[in-house]
């Protein structure tokens, strides 16, 4: 499993506002983050790997809404969530 749940916790923890606040949207923009970064490298061993492919894109785009609606209620959240994991649109 490459998602434990003090990993969870501890993604959690650093990104959302408290370890059990999971419904925060930095919280999920974290998680998101950390799962596609594993997809991706999953994918990179594994190209015919196509459904695993569409989960990805999905990911993608499921963090893309969140962002854009991180973006159109508080800019200054949406700032610092995109400077602290490295993000670019």
């Amino acid at each position: 499993m490459y998602l434990t749940p003090e990993k969870k916790e501890a993604l959690f923890a650093k990104h959302g506002k408290s370890k059990n606040d999971t419904g925060s949207a930095e919280g999920q923009i974290a998680l998101f983050t950390h799962r596609i970064e594993h997809l991706s490298g999953h994918l990179k061993n594994n190209h015919k790997d196509y459904n695993t492919e569409r989960s990805l894109v999905m990911l993608v785009g499921k963090r893309r809404s969140l962002l854009d609606y991180l973006m159109k209620k508080d800019i200054l959240r949406y700032r610092a969530i995109v400077k602290e994991l490295g993000l670019r649109k």
